[in-house]
């Protein structure tokens, strides 16, 4: 069996280029005061700090944070779909700004591929994908790294809000779209629990966005130890991207006929 799912789980805050800090932080107790649905409330199920999304035939479905957000940190513990799955990541409108984490679905007894990709302006094609290893363990596996000064647009100019669905994307996430869902297997259920935010929200009548959360030494993640990972956790990333990446947009020579800017060291 196999499947093309998308479990999409779109947290769209920046996240200081990595998410790795261990940190006590204040949890979502009802995702219904936090979130709301924004697609086929009807497949969603929702109690006290979880959430349940349903795929089957007839549609996916997703959820959005009610309120928005530029820096900070987000977790979240999800299951992912038994057997067969997928997931990703994203603010809104045209030119809109994205942290995108997709879990891949794959033909039964195969790991996940957790695909990430970064949005800035609404120009996205920054995919890597990581063979999973872990649950939840705190490894950093990429690094996007502030290089405005070269040019490369950055995503710290808008406030973006807090995303997951599950949905049907068997024309392109496993192998290439040559494995298609076994909707005998329907429906799919993919559970997101214990959400945690600690972010700077932005309040609809802010103007000066930069003014409200870009204050330097305001907030925990200006402190000097979040500027770069330290040396165990710049360890960590060098093992996880030499053991499980599996694809780096940065070294697809045949996709671009110029390296991205930010490729650039």
């Amino acid at each position: 069996m196999a499947s093309n799912i998308c479990t999409r789980l779109e947290i769209a805050i920046f996240m200081v280029g990595f998410v790795c800090a261990n940190l006590v932080l204040p949890m979502c107790g009802n995702i219904s005061e936090v979130f709301e649905y924004n697609w086929a409330p009807n497949h969603i199920i929702s109690q006290g700090d979880k959430i349940k999304l349903t795929l089957d035939n007839v549609s996916g479905c997703g959820f959005e944070s009610k309120k928005k957000y530029l820096f900070g940190q987000a977790s979240v513990q999800i299951k992912l779909i038994e057997g067969d799955s997928a997931g990703t990541m994203a603010s809104e409108g045209p030119v809109h700004d994205e942290l995108d984490f997709e879990f891949l679905g794959n033909v039964s007894g195969e790991p996940y591929l957790v695909q990430t990709n970064i949005y800035v302006n609404g120009t996205g094609n920054r995919e890597q994908r990581h063979t999973l290893w872990f649950l939840v363990d705190g490894i950093p596996i990429r690094v996007f790294t502030n290089k405005e000064g070269k040019g490369v647009l950055f995503p710290r100019q808008q406030a973006m809000s807090i995303r997951g669905s599950v949905w049907n994307a068997d024309d392109w996430a496993t192998q290439g779209g040559k494995v298609k869902i076994n909707w005998t297997n329907a429906p799919f259920f993919s559970t997101f629990r214990s959400f945690i935010i600690d972010a700077c929200e932005l309040l609809p009548e802010t103007d000066d966005i930069m003014a409200q959360c870009g204050k330097l030494g305001r907030f925990w993640w200006d402190k000097p130890a979040f500027v770069v990972l330290n040396r165990h956790s710049s360890h960590q990333l060098k093992w996880a991207r030499r053991n499980h990446l599996v694809y780096d947009y940065c070294k697809d020579k045949a996709r671009f006929t110029e390296l991205p800017r930010e490729c650039i060291s």
